[in-house]
């Protein structure tokens, strides 16, 4: 198990969360709000959020979007959890920044990621290049062996 790289995510309220302040807890990186697969994604933590919080675990769900875009996606979907906004490079502090390709043109973007931080701060299980189908299900009994 390792730490995190340190890191800040700017949340609203020009809040912000260190990476030194996550424990255990659910951190999920999803490309763009609003769009099909991220919507289905934070609705599902959304759905299950009684269930992490039962086990101990806040979530948090993270993007390169703006923070008001964050802002009006959590409005407009009703989550109760936080929607943070990477302005600190941290998709590159943790691997996660990658190039991919659609028709043909090359860019730079987030690859779908979920990370399990332990009662200690430090990293239990990542998943990377997540598929949205099914993984609420394998993040949740995960959960039962994180410390």
């Amino acid at each position: 198990m390792e730490k995190l790289p340190k890191f800040k995510l700017k949340l609203f309220d020009d809040a912000e969360i260190k990476s030194s302040e996550i424990k255990k807890a659910i951190l999920f990186f999803y490309p763009k709000a609003m769009t099909g697969g991220c919507t289905i994604e934070v609705c599902d933590f959304q759905s299950n959020l009684n269930k992490f919080k039962k086990l101990g675990f806040k979530i948090i769900g993270a993007s390169k979007d703006s923070i008001e875009r964050n802002i009006k996606f959590a409005e407009k979907y009703k989550i109760k959890y936080p929607l943070a906004s990477d302005e600190d490079d941290v998709c590159e502090k943790l691997g996660i920044w990658i190039e991919k390709s659609m028709y043909g043109k090359k860019y730079f973007g987030i690859s779908r990621s979920t990370f399990m931080i332990d009662s200690k701060g430090r990293l239990f299980k990542q998943w990377n290049k997540v598929k949205v189908s099914g993984h609420i299900k394998e993040v949740l009994e995960t959960t039962k062996n994180c410390p």
